[in-house]
């Protein structure tokens, strides 16, 4: 698939070049370019609300014409899944990409725990120490199709969560995703959780939760648990949820399905010996745009705006906003306001 972002900064810089506007640096660019983007995200949650009222008047169409269905296929696009580690008894930590909890599950039957023993190549998990088969007389077997989360504390990728493809021997598994064994082999734990008799976590308010607790007949229990954004007793702890009862402390059996964040674009660029910087997508930090092809136009007229406030440029802003305007006019399910 060609770069988006590529595409992107070289009609950024065609359209303030051609009215010698100035050039735009490419880390002024990346700036921009993550603004730009953030606002295009956020918005699509501003038209969804917006299109559900229209939904419900019935003066939204079907089909081809049903706006709300493309902003869902479009913000499910970020939805993950990933185990939360906890810091204290009952306190995990959110995903540090969180941008809405849309779900909490906890998983209770813990099929084993590991630690990854040699380096892993793909989608391949090896454990030397490891008994994936069962063989070994009281022990469960993996079966595809069970989640495994890493549950190295305070590591890169501490809670990344991925699904058991295939048992490929008594050492060796297949599983979904390769940002589970990013990082250092040799020190990264994990567990793999039995898909039976998972509960939605529910969610409560702090004032709640205080009711809740107050007597043996409605405190949250194993079958009907329950969290709270934040630490007990109101006390600001981050980006945290508690988790109701006490008794849910192992790592990554609470699992969070959540909207994240979109990444951070990067143009990555090798330097000629003229200084010109020439586009490199195979460096290590390439980052393109995660929003669809439609939302090109946007991105352009967005990262026009802040460019032309960063050089005081009004006319180059003025542009920026005129096209917005002009597409916003369409009512396009990808065009923001």
């Amino acid at each position: 698939m060609a770069s988006i972002i590529n595409t992107v900064r070289a009609t950024v810089l065609s359209i303030a070049n051609k009215n010698n506007y100035g050039y735009i640096t490419p880390n002024d660019f990346n700036l921009y370019a993550k603004q730009a983007q953030l606002d295009i995200f956020e918005d699509y949650f501003y038209q969804y609300n917006s299109w559900i009222v229209k939904q419900n008047a019935r003066v939204s169409g079907s089909n081809y014409a049903n706006i709300v269905k493309s902003l869902v296929e479009v913000i499910d696009s970020f939805s993950s899944t990933k185990g939360l580690i906890n810091t204290g008894i009952n306190l995990f930590d959110l995903p540090d990409d969180y941008y809405l909890i849309d779900k909490v599950n906890y998983y209770p039957n813990i099929t084993t725990t590991g630690t990854i023993t040699f380096p892993s190549i793909g989608t391949t998990l090896i454990d030397s120490a490891a008994n994936f088969l069962g063989l070994v007389s009281g022990s469960i077997p993996v079966k595809p199709g069970m989640l495994i989360t890493n549950t190295s504390a305070g590591g890169l990728y501490s809670g990344a969560s991925a699904f058991v493809v295939s048992v490929d021997s008594n050492t060796q598994l297949t599983i979904s995703s390769n940002d589970f064994l990013t990082g250092s082999f040799g020190d990264t734990s994990y567990t793999i959780l039995s898909t039976k008799g998972i509960t939605e976590v529910e969610r409560v308010s702090q004032n709640k939760i205080f009711y809740l607790n107050s007597t043996p007949l409605t405190s949250p229990g194993l079958l009907f648990p329950a969290y709270v954004l934040g630490g007990a007793n109101n006390i600001n702890t981050g980006n945290t949820i508690t988790v109701y009862p006490e008794s849910i402390v192992n790592a990554g059996t609470v699992v969070s399905q959540y909207i994240r964040y979109p990444k951070d674009p990067n143009w990555t660029y090798a330097t000629l010996a003229a200084g010109e910087p020439l586009f490199d997508e195979s460096a290590a930090d390439y980052q393109d745009f995660e929003l669809p092809l439609s939302d090109q136009v946007n991105i352009i007229n967005k990262i026009l705006q802040y460019a032309g406030m960063s050089i005081r440029e009004v006319t180059l802003t003025q542009f920026g906003q005129a096209q917005q305007n002009m597409d916003d006019s369409q009512e396009s399910p990808s065009l923001t306001s």
